[in-house]
C-alpha cells in the first residue's frame, strides 16, 4: 500500500494558524495584512485565515490580473472577498509588464524568454503588494505552501518576498483540505494549481508530479527522513522521479535562505 500522508487536526490548526498570524502583526508595529488574491486555493485559505485571526477591517486584498488570467480566477477572488467581507483592490499589471518587456526588448515568441517573462510579472505583484503595504503600514502575507517551497516552485522577490508565511508548513493536499474544513467553495478548494505567468500556464507543466502524488513523496523524504531507495518503495513512484525531486530541492535552498555573504 502506497505511504499517504498523515491526517491534519484541522480545529488546532486553524487555531495555531491564527494565533501565529496575530502574534507577527502585534510584534511587528504594523497595522494590518495585504494579501494578493489569486482565486486560488492557497489564497482564498491564507485569506479566510487572516480574516479568522484580525478581523475584515484589518485585511486588504489585491487582485492583479494579467491580460490572460481566466475571467473564474478574477470572479473566484472578487467572491473570496466578498464572503469574508474585505476591502480589495484590482489592478491589472497588464500595462506595467508590457511597458518593462518593450523596453527589455523581448521576443515573446522565443521560447528562452517564457520564464524570466513570467519571474516579472510575480515580482510586479510583490512591487504592488509593498506599495500597499507601505502605504498603509500593513505587513504583505505570502501564500505559498510547504509543497512548493521544498521544490523551490516559486519566484524569488516575486511571490517570495513577503513578510509572513502562514501556511508555509502545510502540503497541498492539506491546504485543499483545511479549505473544505473552513467552508471554502469546493471549485476553489480543489482547483487545478495555476500559476497563470503565461498563457495557459499550469503547475503540472513545470513540476514532476501531481500534488496528490508529490506531497507523500515530499513527506517521506523530509518529514520521514527516508532515503530516496526507501520513498520510491513506500511512494510506489520511479526512483528516476525521486531523485529530479530531491535535485529541486538541493537546486533551489538558495530560495529560501538569505543571500549568501563572506562572514566575518
Amino acid at each position: 500500500m502506497s505511504l499517504t500522508l498523515p491526517k491534519l487536526d484541522y480545529k488546532n490548526t486553524v487555531s495555531e494558524i491564527e494565533c501565529f498570524i496575530r502574534e507577527v502583526l502585534e510584534n511587528s508595529g504594523a497595522e494590518g495584512l495585504v494579501v494578493g488574491l489569486s482565486g486560488g486555493v492557497d489564497s482564498s485559505l491564507t485569506v479566510t485565515l487572516c480574516v479568522r485571526a484580525v478581523g475584515s477591517s484589518k485585511v486588504l486584498g489585491l487582485i492583479m490580473p494579467s491580460s490572460f488570467t481566466p475571467l473564474q480566477d478574477v470572479m473566484d477572488a472578487e467572491y473570496m472577498a466578498k464572503w469574508l467581507g474585505i476591502h480589495t483592490k484590482k489592478i491589472s499589471i497588464t500595462g506595467i509588464s508590457d511597458s518593462i518587456f518593450r523596453e527589455l526588448k523581448c521576443n515573446r515568441e522565443d521560447p528562452v524568454y517564457r520564464v524570466p517573462m513570467a519571474n516579472v510579472r510575480a515580482r510586479i505583484r510583490m512591487l504592488i503588494l509593498y506599495y500597499y503595504a507601505n502605504l498603509k503600514n500593513y505587513l504583505v502575507v505570502g501564500t505559498g505552501d510547504k509543497s512548493e517551497r521544498l521544490i523551490g516552485y516559486f519566484t524569488k522577490y516575486g511571490d517570495g518576498g513577503v513578510d509572513l508565511l502562514p501556511i508555509g508548513h502545510l502540503y497541498k493536499t492539506h491546504v485543499r483540505e483545511l479549505s473544505k474544513y473552513l467552508n471554502v467553495p469546493d471549485r476553489i478548494a480543489y482547483k487545478p494549481s495555476s500559476p497563470q505567468l503565461y498563457p495557459g500556464h499550469k503547475a503540472t507543466d513545470e513540476i514532476p508530479l501531481d500534488y496528490d502524488r508529490l506531497d507523500p513523496i515530499l513527506y517521506a523524504l523530509f518529514d520521514l527522513g527516508l532515503s530516496v531507495e526507501e520513498t520510491s518503495v513506500k511512494t510506489e513512484t520511479p526512483i528516476e522521479i525521486v531523485r529530479e525531486i530531491v535535485r529541486r530541492f538541493e537546486n533551489s535552498k538558495h530560495k529560501r535562505s538569505l543571500p549568501l555573504m563572506i562572514e566575518k
